[in-house]
């Protein structure tokens, strides 16, 4: 995830100043992959026949401080709910396309 070195703290998306301090002494930093689910919807009506329904997208507050959107994914009989916990999990989208989502922990 991008990091300022001026002023410390993570963002997402990526950007070429930080949104915080408009520096531009950002450098790429691993992250934890946990976080918590802030929001969510069950998405009943596929937008397409390449989206398979219900699947759930959330917003996710990652432990280092930025929010993302992102899916929930292998539910089986867990139940989503705001403030559950989660852990990043890699979908191979195509060859060249790989998207994070998230599994409940």
């Amino acid at each position: 995830m991008q990091y300022c070195l001026n002023c410390r703290q993570y963002q997402f998306y990526p950007r070429i100043l930080c949104n915080n301090c408009a520096q531009s002494e950002l450098e790429w930093k691993d992250v934890s992959g946990k976080g918590t689910i802030a929001s969510f919807t069950i998405v009943a009506r596929p937008v397409s026949k390449a989206y398979e329904s219900p699947y759930v997208i959330a917003l996710v507050d990652l432990d280092e401080g930025p929010r993302m959107m992102s899916s929930i994914v292998d539910i089986g009989d867990k139940t989503v709910k705001i403030g559950a916990k989660v852990s990043v999990a890699f979908e191979q989208w195509s060859e060249k396309i790989t998207m994070p989502v998230f599994r409940i922990i």
